[in-house]
């Protein structure tokens, strides 16, 4: 098939990916305005605790555990964005331990004003990640609008008895995550032609792959809370993570792997608006030790995305699963650990080591 003329999807829109999402303070405000929902004994995680999906219980073997997540372009490739954005949709089934079922297209596209084989292409790539996934493309929906967008509706499937939430952790757990971060600034530079053709691979690749080897792998190991990082930043999913489990979170900055450049560049003025306004949102509730920098702050509470697995596991297994998740490939790392003492709060130590 014919690709499409080269476009620079990026300059189309201010903002790209997972940083287009309405920060989580002003998120927090409006959903406050929100009435209480009417009570429901199958639905199993709905708003309380700001998960990645909710989950509806069917019967006593099935539950549904449905998601949608779309945004502007990441990257300037086409294909590749499909891609991205699908990766980055499914993810949420993924984090919640579910297997992905059926898939709805979200397109908003300058139909009139684009070359239409640059929308055929950003289908293209999202229907062989879906593909991939195992999952079923069945529809979607589609608006003529000015600035493109992508993105999809995922249900899947999971036992009611098998469901990970963010709110599950226990003081003790060791936190594993399962990509590197650090792709809201790489992802700024793209639009700012700061990245060779190979650093834009590298940063593509990570976020276009599936976080479906991680989640086989977690479900064979006492995890008590999972949840995938994504625009509101490493700290901010964590201090979901310890927030709706009542559990103090360490990591140990140091110990969290970063792409390259990354630091090279936040300090060269490339860090998004989204990744300083998840700063601005973490900054009464985490403690960082003072060798931390404003840089490296920042670096921590950069707006992922599509991004890899937090994962909350047992002490007793973790070094297990870690090694389990890198012999399948996964570039995971232990990051930090869940403790008993300041529930609710985030101590970013230079090292947990």
């Amino acid at each position: 098939m014919k690709d499409a003329q080269p476009v620079k999807l990026t300059s189309l829109s201010s903002k790209g990916g997972c940083g287009c999402k309405i920060g989580p303070a002003d998120l927090s405000q409006v959903l406050r305005g929100m009435p209480a929902p009417l009570p429901n004994p199958n639905l199993l995680v709905g708003l309380d605790t700001s998960d990645d999906a909710g989950v509806y219980k069917l019967s006593d073997d099935l539950a549904l555990v449905q998601t949608v997540d779309f945004f502007t372009p990441i990257v300037d490739d086409p294909y590749s964005f499909g891609q991205v954005a699908a990766a980055n949709a499914i993810s949420d089934i993924y984090a919640m331990g579910g297997k992905p079922l059926t898939v709805l297209n979200i397109v908003a596209f300058p139909i009139k004003t684009l070359d239409k084989q640059v929308l055929t292409d950003i289908l293209r790539g999202a229907a062989d990640k879906v593909q991939e996934a195992g999952a079923t493309l069945v529809g979607g929906h589609s608006i003529d609008d000015n600035e493109p967008k992508f993105g999809l509706a995922v249900t899947g499937l999971i036992h009611p008895d098998r469901v990970r939430t963010n709110a599950g952790a226990k003081p003790g757990d060791k936190l594993i995550l399962t990509k590197p971060i650090g792709v809201g600034i790489l992802t700024t530079s793209i639009k700012k032609d700061q990245l060779s053709e190979e650093e834009v691979l590298r940063v593509t690749s990570v976020m276009a792959t599936l976080n479906k080897t991680a989640a086989e792998v977690m479900d064979g190991f006492e995890v008590h809370a999972c949840t995938d990082v994504t625009g509101f930043g490493l700290l901010g999913h964590a201090s979901e993570v310890a927030k709706g489990s009542g559990v103090g979170v360490r990591i140990g900055a140091a110990d969290v792997p970063f792409l390259p450049r990354v630091r090279e560049l936040a300090e060269a003025g490339f860090v998004p608006g989204g990744t300083k306004n998840n700063f601005a949102h973490v900054q009464d509730t985490v403690d960082f030790d003072p060798s931390i920098d404003q840089i490296g702050q920042w670096m921590l509470c950069d707006a992922v995305t599509s991004g890899g697995l937090l994962i909350s596991a047992a002490a007793a297994d973790a070094d297990e699963l870690l090694a389990r998740l890198l012999d399948a490939g996964v570039e995971a790392a232990m990051i930090g650990e869940t403790t008993a003492d300041h529930p609710g709060r985030i101590a970013v130590a230079k090292t947990i080591r």
